[in-house]
C-alpha cells in the first residue's frame, strides 16, 4: 500500500525563557496510506496540529523526517505543494472581498481559472453566496471557503486542521459527505478533528495522539472491533428472572444499567435466546457490546480534561 504521508521520529521542542524546553512532538511515527480519509486525534495539546505544520514547513522539526506524496519536506516540499491543499487552523481571507474574488486571487498563483473557482465554491455550498463580501460570513461558512481554496488545485492530498469547526448540523452533514466523496475518488483526505462522532461517520482509518506520541492507529471498524467487550446486551421484561436463568447455566451475567451483560461473543447470541425463550422469558432487545470512537478516545486520554 502507497503511503502518501510518513513520519518517523518526529520531535518537536519549544524553548521556554524559563525551564526545561516544552515537547509538542515526542517521537512520532505515523503511516497514511493512499487514498481515503485518515482522521487525525488527539487531546488539547496532544501536538496534532504542530504535526501538521512540521509536515508543511511552517515550523521546523527538532529532529525527526516527514515526507508527504514520496518527498522530504520542507526541503522537497515545492514539488509536492502542486498536489497539495490544506488548511492549518481558520483560514484568513480578505474581509472586503467576496468569496470568488478571494478564490481568483489566491488562483491566480498557480494560473488557475474561474471555472476551477466555480466548482470549488459550488463543491462547498457557497454557489449562491460566492459573490458575497466574506466580512458577513458566518464562521461556519468562512470554513467553508477554506475548504473551497484547499481545493482550488485539485488536490491529490488534502490536509485539514478542524475543517468542521463552527459549522451547523447541516453543515457538519454536507461537509461530511464532500469528504468522503473526495476519499471515494482516491484522494487522500487527513483530518484532525475533535469532533468523535463526525470522526466516526465520516474516516475510514485513524490515528489518536497523546502527549505527542502515537497511541492507537488502524482502520477504525478494527481499531473499535479489538476495543469492544466480548459481552452481549440482553433486554427482558424480568431481568432478575433473566439473570438468574442464565447463572444457572453456566453464565457470567452482570446488570449493567437497564441491560443484562452476558459475557459470550455475538455468535452465542442464539444460545443466550434459547435458554431465555426454554424458561419461558422473551427478550425485547440483543446486541453485541460495543465501543464507540469517542469511549476509546476518552479511555486513552483519561487524564486530560479539555479536547482540541
Amino acid at each position: 500500500m502507497t503511503a502518501i504521508i510518513e513520519i518517523e521520529g518526529l520531535r518537536k521542542e519549544y524553548r521556554r525563557r524559563r525551564g526545561r524546553p516544552f515537547c509538542a512532538v515526542d517521537g512520532l511515527d505515523l503511516t497514511v496510506p493512499e487514498g481515503g480519509v485518515f482522521g487525525f486525534l488527539g487531546p488539547n495539546g496532544s501536538g496534532k496540529t504542530t504535526t501538521i505544520r512540521c509536515m508543511l514547513g511552517l515550523v521546523s522539526a527538532t529532529s525527526g523526517t516527514t515526507a508527504v506524496l514520496g518527498r522530504v519536506t520542507p526541503g522537497e516540499l515545492s514539488t509536492v505543494m502542486p498536489n497539495v491543499g490544506a488548511i492549518v487552523e481558520t483560514p484568513a481571507m480578505f474581509p472586503t472581498m467576496t468569496a470568488r474574488e478571494n478564490l481568483h486571487l489566491l488562483g491566480a498563483i498557480d494560473g488557475i481559472g474561474r471555472r476551477r473557482v466555480a466548482e470549488s465554491l459550488d463543491a462547498v455550498g457557497l454557489g449562491e453566496r460566492a459573490d458575497h463580501k466574506v466580512r458577513t460570513y458566518s464562521l461556519g461558512m468562512r470554513q467553508r471557503l477554506g475548504l473551497a481554496a484547499a481545493l482550488l488545485k485539485d488536490p491529490a492530498l488534502l490536509i485539514l486542521d478542524e475543517p468542521e469547526n463552527g459549522l451547523d448540523p447541516a453543515g457538519m452533514r454536507e461537509i461530511r459527505e464532500l469528504l468522503r466523496l473526495l476519499g471515494r475518488e482516491g484522494r487522500t483526505v487527513f483530518v484532525s478533528s475533535h469532533l468523535l462522532t463526525e470522526v466516526e461517520q465520516t474516516c475510514d482509518r485513524v490515528a489518536i495522539l497523546d502527549r505527542g506520541r502515537l497511541v492507537l492507529s488502524g482502520r477504525v471498524d478494527d481499531v473499535l472491533a479489538e476495543a469492544s467487550r466480548p459481552s452481549l446486551l440482553v433486554v427482558l421484561d424480568d431481568m432478575d428472572a433473566g439473570a438468574e436463568t442464565l447463572r444457572s447455566a453456566g453464565l457470567s451475567v452482570a446488570v449493567d444499567g437497564g441491560h443484562l451483560r452476558v459475557a459470550l461473543p455475538a455468535s452465542d447470541a442464539a444460545h443466550v435466546t434459547r435458554l431465555l425463550a426454554d424458561a419461558g422469558l422473551y427478550v425485547s432487545e440483543l446486541r453485541p457490546d460495543s465501543v464507540s470512537l469517542e469511549e476509546l478516545f476518552l479511555s486513552i486520554t483519561a487524564h486530560e480534561e479539555v479536547l482540541s
